[in-house]
């Protein structure tokens, strides 16, 4: 008996989030004013290298990706100047809970209802609260040379990004948190993720260039700029990434 009402309770908590993100989705992808997207520094690593690089960071470390959104929406005949505002939050008093290292269904979703907990006990900036939130680990390059896969929540308007604590990794490190902001938007992978190549044709962002190789930009779902067959290249920027067709159409962008 305890065990049923235990799996009924978790159900009904399972449905009451699916449909807080259900409703959440519809309203940060209407598109009709700017999305407010909140960026929280975590000090992964808790070494004083990467404690001075978060007390350095500013809002105008993030306007490339403001940019990025911009200037992509803008190829879809949207009409908004400002379709994604970026303000910089404090950091989180507490560490936001781990992906679990087996990644079983009822784990994961375990791990996504408490990471959800944690952000809604996150404090907040004054003024209106961020639709979406975005929460940075950054590391060390020099503890941390290689770092796991960050995560988005697909339709959960918060990611867990992992990012390097140095100013040389600023524009790469925004290519990730774009990417991963997009995941919560209900943008998919579009690459392979035993290769990590870009899928064609909709993880390249000219899939219809010919001759097909080489692309000038990277798909930001697709991750990468395609060179040659079996071959491709992390951006350097976003200045090199663009968001193609079937993403535009995943984050509400086209029809």
């Amino acid at each position: 008996m305890a065990k049923r009402l235990r799996i009924a309770l978790l159900s009904l908590i399972l449905l009451l989030v699916a449909l807080n993100a259900w409703f959440t989705q519809q309203d940060i992808t209407g598109w009709e004013q700017p999305l407010r997207v909140a960026i929280y520094p975590i000090n992964a690593d808790q070494s004083p290298v990467t404690a001075r690089y978060i007390a350095d960071l500013r809002t105008d470390t993030f306007r490339p990706i403001e940019e990025f959104f911009r200037r992509e929406i803008g190829h879809y005949s949207r009409d908004l100047s400002m379709p994604v505002e970026i303000v910089l939050a404090p950091q989180p008093a507490s560490a936001p809970p781990e992906l679990p290292q087996e990644r079983q269904v009822l784990q994961i979703m375990l791990w996504s209802l408490r990471l959800r907990y944690w952000a809604w006990t996150t404090e907040d900036n004054p003024g209106p609260a961020p639709q979406v939130r975005l929460f940075v680990q950054y590391y060390d390059p020099r503890l941390f040379p290689r770092l796991d896969h960050s995560v988005g929540l697909s339709k959960g308007a918060l990611a867990l990004i992992k990012a390097f604590a140095t100013r040389t990794m600023n524009a790469q490190n925004n290519v990730i948190i774009a990417h991963e902001l997009m995941h919560t938007l209900g943008a998919s992978d579009k690459y392979d993720p035993r290769t990590n190549l870009p899928l064609y044709p909709d993880g390249y962002a000219e899939p219809e260039l010919e001759p097909r190789y080489p692309q000038t930009h990277a798909e930001i779902m697709g991750g990468r700029t395609p060179l040659a067959p079996g071959r491709a290249e992390t951006p350097f920027g976003l200045q090199w990434v663009a968001v193609g067709p079937a993403t535009a159409r995943e984050i509400g962008w086209i029809d």
